[in-house]
């Protein structure tokens, strides 16, 4: 990943505010307190919203990032609410995790750059344990009418990086479906999501 993408998001997260709040998202808060607690991986984890969540249900919580920003904001939060998260800075392939390390993957507006996104999808399922459950929440191809609208509502803004149901099935082919869906939904989620937007919910089980 290039300097400029990691720039983009340092300067996003440098700031004392919360880009995103210190609430976790709710599609993440809906489906987490359905499953069994356990091991949980929060990929592209930013300022640690959802990650600091699930430590404080009792989660055993890794998250990693790009930025170091964000991470360091992730710690002040977790310190704040007396949890601790094991959170690494870095590209995936050379973080420390482990072939089917965790038993849940919670993808929550982790919009990775168009090129790479499939393929960290792929490394991401090695990680997952069978019967593993992936909570994916992030902006659909259909969004993009959506930002042009209202920049408030946050979200990229080249098509490549957004998502359609037919690139989730493709992406995680070896999982029963739970929930695929293209829905509408209204964000209140800090500085930069704000507003109707268009995204992909997905709830899969790994065979």
């Amino acid at each position: 990943m290039n300097n400029t993408w990691t720039q983009r998001w340092d300067d996003r997260y440098k700031s004392e505010e919360f880009a995103y709040g210190e609430e976790p998202n709710n599609y993440l808060k809906e489906q987490i307190e359905k499953l069994e607690i356990g091991t949980i991986l929060f990929p592209a984890e930013g300022e640690g919203r959802n990650a600091i969540f699930a430590a404080k249900l009792g989660w055993k919580v890794s998250a990693f990032d790009i930025s170091e920003e964000g991470r360091n904001k992730a710690l002040k939060l977790a310190e704040a609410n007396d949890v601790s998260i094991d959170y690494q800075v870095g590209e995936l392939e050379t973080l420390d995790f482990q072939e089917q390390q965790f038993d849940v993957i919670a993808l929550i507006y982790a919009h990775f750059p168009a090129a790479i996104k499939s393929e960290i999808h792929k490394q991401l399922n090695q990680l997952l344990r069978k019967n593993g459950i992936i909570i994916f929440e992030a902006f659909s191809k259909k969004h993009l009418e959506y930002v042009t609208k209202n920049e408030k509502v946050g979200g990229p803004k080249d098509i490549e990086s957004l998502f359609s149901i037919e690139e989730i099935k493709a992406d995680f082919p070896n999982y029963e479906i739970i929930e695929l869906e293209e829905k509408e939904i209204e964000l209140n989620e800090g500085l930069f999501h704000n507003g109707t937007g268009s995204v992909i919910r997905f709830i899969g089980r790994k065979k």
